[in-house]
């Protein structure tokens, strides 16, 4: 009856987990590599003021 319980867990572990980390990690690499398209002037903070 454990056996039941675990098999959806380890498979949340061993597959969802992972590709859901690997997905974050992209995201954060495409957030981050996005600022080399964008117009000079927005790459600047903004003003203050």
């Amino acid at each position: 009856m454990n056996n039941k319980i675990n098999r959806p867990l380890s498979f949340f572990r061993s597959t969802v987990l992972p590709a859901l980390i690997v997905l974050l990690f992209a995201l954060a690499l495409f957030a981050v590599s996005a600022r080399i398209w964008l117009p000079g002037d927005m790459l600047a903070p903004a003003p203050v003021g």
